[in-house]
């Protein structure tokens, strides 16, 4: 029952709004479904278990259309290639049974799971490094295999890796044999992804990419015969290059090559290096995670799409035209993985409403409907959020992308002359964008009062190349005055109060918070989440193989400007901190290790600034478990009620040290 007096909204402060929007209800919706499949007919995909360690499960739509866990706890299916992974899963039907191979997270053997019985594992352990990894497994059950990618660690550093193409037996016989599994590639490359077989199964195709490029930066696709021996001969490159970024590659049902391309500055669709439908928004994005799926083609030679400019759209491309029909729905976001058998299309999709849920599309009859984690209101949607698409204008003029969420309550108002906090939110990557979707974590905030500004900064994907390499060496500057820009034209616009504006973040978000707080004065405290501190370490061994030579292109090689790695670094700019902060950490992050965060502590300790400091055992690089959501999330709001000065009764106050 909404909370009035009468027909009028009561009258309280802002950020002392009651909510029924608490820590524990975020943190249960927390995370969305993912790798969405077809195992013969039914529909397969991962989604997340908080309550049950973070764990990802695996799911199934039955044919009689309800849902059920293929695994039960502790199986995690998820890859750790690259640490931020890849498809974990692919599954097929033999002797109309599903056979399912997939990735445990805790010790990233390949298993094979059959007919309800005990998985199976078809790789070996390795004590070496960081082990034996697997991801983008597709079953093959003509020659009894599972090709792959295999990140394999040849040392005790994070740099002691190499990654090829190859093929494990789905007979098990591999399991405690390293021999046994066959490389399909000689290691040609630092990075590639799985590979795709050609219709006649003759040729295959894959993406690559060397230090000190990112995927974003420029990727080869390149394509092999395969030989009566199994493995790929002739390689050769068909497109990308330094100045290329390929985002996928496929096969259509004719043989024909597609993949998406950002020659003209956009990743648009080509079919053996023709453009499909030329247009000034993506077709494809950042490949974070190995087997992201922005388009897939169809049997009938349609070709469905995630598409937009900023948000994303389901489409459907018919090539032949170059027009796209999008699919009608509630849905105004969709995320890169996407499926299809025969005329349907599952992809996975989310509005401002609704949080993400598996969708399926027919595109005989046009119709999209939720099948699967379909969204149930956990409470009344008069609480959610309303947000508005915004574009700031930037110094020298330059556009800035955000979703504003202002403070929404259906039954309480603030007193007339009071301006709401604001608290900037920095996405990570830097190179990644912000969905404009249902998050309980933004309305646990705007419920109570408190605005949100979501900031898609320079260097930001979904707006072309241009705007993407507008980070290029300014890394540290213009994702710090984008996001500034933001906060103060909301103040000057009379949206939020200038002196209760709050920054937060993680990541390269952390990164961008951490750098705001030392290098501006518009923000009253912020909140620094598994950051980046400390330039030089970070390039010199003190993160994983992945991102290691990232800064090259986000802030300069460091032999040529070693000077601009301290000048930007908030580690070396401790003494600049005036403003109250609280910094959150996971122990087990090899991407954001902890001792940065310990470092930048032992320089602020004594200063006088007030702060807090939690860490997390057994979480890495991004939250999953629901009990340090729970806590992180309620020491975040404490944080902002003592430095804002709001009444928030409910939730425990966070000890703040100077």
């Amino acid at each position: 029952m909404l909370e009035t007096k009468g027909d009028e909204l009561l009258t309280s402060a802002y950020g002392s709004w009651p909510s029924p929007i608490d820590a524990a209800l975020a943190a249960a919706h927390d995370g969305q479904p993912e790798w969405v499949a077809f195992v013969g007919d039914e529909v397969w995909w991962t989604e997340p278990r908080p309550a049950e360690g973070g764990r990802r499960a695996l799911v199934r739509r039955t044919a009689a259309g309800t849902e059920e866990s293929v695994l039960p706890a502790p199986w995690n299916v998820r890859s750790r290639v690259i640490e931020y992974g890849g498809r974990p899963w692919h599954g097929d039907v033999r002797d109309g049974v599903p056979l399912v191979v997939f990735t445990h997270f805790a010790d990233q053997r390949l298993y094979r799971y059959e007919g309800g019985g005990e998985p199976v594992p078809l790789t070996p352990l390795s004590s070496v490094g960081g082990g034996l990894r697997w991801a983008e497994p597709r079953v093959d059950l003509a020659r009894g295999e599972v090709w792959c990618v295999l990140e394999e660690f040849t040392g005790d550093g994070p740099g002691d890796v190499r990654r090829v193409l190859a093929a494990v037996p789905l007979d098990g016989s591999a399991a405690e044999d390293r021999a046994a599994v066959r490389e399909l590639t000689e290691e040609r490359h630092r990075f590639v992804t799985g590979p795709r077989l050609s219709p006649d199964g003759r040729r295959a195709a894959w993406l690559a990419w060397d230090h000190p490029r990112m995927p974003w930066d420029g990727t080869q696709l390149c394509v092999g015969e395969v030989g009566d021996d199994g493995t790929l001969h002739a390689v050769h490159t068909v497109a990308g290059g330094p100045e290329e970024s390929v985002a996928q590659v496929e096969w259509a049902p004719d043989g024909a090559l597609l993949y998406a391309s950002d020659r003209s500055g956009w990743w648009n669709l080509y079919r053996d290096g023709t453009p499909l439908c030329p247009r000034e928004e993506e077709f494809g994005g950042a490949l974070w995670k190995l087997g992201s799926r922005w388009f897939a083609p169809l049997d009938n030679g349609l070709i469905a799409v995630v598409h937009g400019r900023g948000s994303t759209l389901l489409g459907i491309l018919d090539p032949e035209s170059g027009e796209v029909v999008d699919a009608a729905g509630p849905w105004t976001e969709f995320a890169a993985t996407l499926a299809t058998h025969g005329t349907r299309v599952v992809a996975v999709g989310a509005s401002p409403r609704t949080a993400y849920e598996v969708v399926e599309l027919d595109t005989c009859t046009g119709r999209a409907r939720a099948i699967g984690a379909r969204h149930q209101d956990a409470v009344d949607p008069a609480y959610y959020p309303e947000p508005r698409i915004r574009t700031f204008t930037g110094p020298a003029g330059r556009e800035v992308h955000a979703h504003v969420y202002p403070p929404h309550h259906p039954g309480r108002t603030a007193p007339d002359g009071e301006l709401p906090p604001y608290v900037i939110w920095a996405h990570g990557g830097p190179t990644s964008r912000v969905p404009l979707v249902l998050d309980l974590d933004i309305a646990y905030f705007t419920s109570r009062g408190i605005g949100v500004a979501e900031v898609d900064y320079g260097g930001s994907t979904g707006y072309g190349r241009e705007y993407r390499e507008r980070l290029r060496e300014q890394w540290g500057v213009v994702d710090v005055e984008d996001c500034a820009a933001v906060a103060l034209a909301l103040a000057e616009e009379g949206t939020a109060d200038p002196g209760r504006l709050a920054i937060r973040g993680g990541s390269a978000g952390g990164w961008t918070t951490a750098v705001s707080l030392t290098t501006t004065d518009v923000y009253a405290c912020g909140t620094i989440i598994y950051p980046v501190l400390d330039l030089t370490s970070w390039a010199t061994g003190e993160t994983h193989d992945f991102e290691s030579r990232y800064l090259e292109s986000l802030v300069g090689p460091l032999a040529e400007v070693p000077a601009r790695y301290a000048e930007r670094s908030p580690a070396a700019h401790a003494d600049r901190l005036t403003a109250p902060f609280l910094l959150l950490q996971g122990l087990d992050d090899v991407i954001c290790p902890p001792a940065q965060s310990e470092r930048f502590l032992a320089r602020v300790q004594g200063r006088g600034v007030p702060h807090a400091f939690l860490t997390f055992e057994g979480e890495g690089h991004g939250f999953r478990r629901a009990d340090t959501m729970v806590r992180a999330l309620e020491a975040e709001l404490s944080l902002y009620a003592q430095v804002f000065g709001l009444d928030v009764p409910d939730v425990p106050t966070l000890e703040l040290r100077t």
